[in-house]
């Protein structure tokens, strides 16, 4: 596994200059080339989470992290394309065992959007009668096999779980089978193709879907991270190593820009060293804490083979605050170039956008203060999708 983490980091550095030459492009066609898809693939970080029996890598999750991260420094969509295609990798670990084998055959993309926004009707013969259409679906266009969360019902009525809760399937069909939307006209993350997806009605089988709740996926301690925590350590690592090039990318400029108005450069005055610091405080300390929480749970997950709700919280509020910690930074050092920020040629203007849109992630949002705030003062919560 060391031996899979250092090649795994040294070729997302080795992607940094092609992914910074390449970025304006990204945004221009607003998703990902299938030439990067492809590449990134090859690369293996696609199945970075799918399991070792199925071809995939199965990395720890701190791996997953970093080279995330490593991606975002460069380019913030790519990275993020990278942790969606990943994390649907997980999907393998759920799935009947003749199904997986099918879909998650060497350099096989999936992507979708596991919220249920769409409807599956149960034909009462394994079937379901399914359609939907869902936003945020992020890479999708390069995918193989795309997914998509719907609420089930039978004989017209909602399906409930002996839990009380609604029963969720995610459904996965080939690309060929869905619509896209053209969508994703957005302020930042512009290269992610976050376009909606739609499956017009069709009748799947159950063997081609998964209850991320009330399935049990196979038993490694990768898939003792419920998919949700996956998700938002990504997010977290997305918005950090956004952090981390604004701050670099703001070095850089300060050094040689006089501000108009000032003789000193930049670099020189004393505003600029108060807010380098304060940024560089922000990210490093956002990043230790991410990075243990993860560790922790990991050596959890290794040594119990499943996760307590307090290493979920953990998770949820570390990538959260991960998240917030990041923007703040990347606001610091937008607001220090001054006007060089706004020109499109600025790495700082694409990090401001990029971050903000990023914070927006339902999955790092204010309800996960209020969720985790009740979890640790002790109060009833609903911890399924935690």
């Amino acid at each position: 596994m060391s031996g899979t983490r250092e090649t795994l980091l040294a070729r997302a550095r080795d992607f940094g200059p092609e992914l910074s030459a390449r970025a304006a492009e990204f945004e221009q066609v607003r998703r990902l080339p299938a030439d990067m898809a492809r590449k990134f693939a090859d690369a293996g970080f696609m199945s970075m989470l799918t399991p070792e029996v199925y071809g995939g890598l199965e990395v720890d999750p701190l791996t997953f992290l970093d080279v995330v991260e490593t991606l975002a420094v460069a380019d913030g969509s790519a990275a993020w394309c990278v942790f969606i295609g990943s994390t649907s990798g997980v999907t393998a670990a759920y799935l009947p065992d003749h199904t997986a084998r099918e879909i998650y055959r060497p350099g096989t993309i999936t992507g979708g959007v596991f919220a249920p926004r769409g409807r599956a009707a149960d034909k009462g013969d394994g079937t379901y009668e399914v359609a939907g259409r869902w936003q945020w679906g992020s890479g999708t266009q390069n995918a193989d096999w795309v997914m998509g969360g719907c609420f089930v019902t039978k004989d017209g009525k909602p399906d409930m779980l002996p839990s009380g809760l609604p029963n969720m399937r995610m459904f996965l069909v080939p690309k060929e089978r869905v619509t896209f939307h053209d969508t994703w006209h957005v302020s930042g993350l512009k290269g992610t193709g976050s376009t909606d997806i739609e499956f017009k009605p069709q009748t799947i089988h159950r063997d081609y879907s998964v209850g991320l709740i009330s399935d049990a996926p196979l038993a490694r301690p990768l898939y003792a991270f419920p998919v949700f925590g996956l998700l938002t350590i990504a997010i977290g690592g997305v918005a950090l190593g956004l952090a981390r090039a604004a701050i670099d990318a703001l070095v850089a400029l300060a050094g040689g820009k006089t501000p108009e108005g000032h003789r000193r450069p930049l670099g020189q005055r004393a505003e600029t060293q108060e807010k380098v610091a304060e940024a560089e405080a922000l990210v490093r300390s956002a990043r230790v804490w991410l990075r243990e929480t993860v560790a922790t749970a990991w050596e959890a997950a290794q040594r119990n083979g499943k996760l307590s709700v307090e290493h979920r919280r953990d998770i949820r509020l570390a990538t959260t605050h991960g998240t917030r910690a990041a923007a703040k930074a990347v606001d610091l050092m937008y607001n220090l170039g001054g006007g060089s920020s706004v020109y499109e040629s600025s790495r700082l203007q694409r990090c401001f956008r990029d971050v903000h849109v990023a914070t927006q992630h339902m999955l790092v949002g204010t309800p996960t203060l209020e969720l985790t705030g009740k979890l640790f003062m002790g109060l009833d919560a609903e911890t399924s999708q935690l």
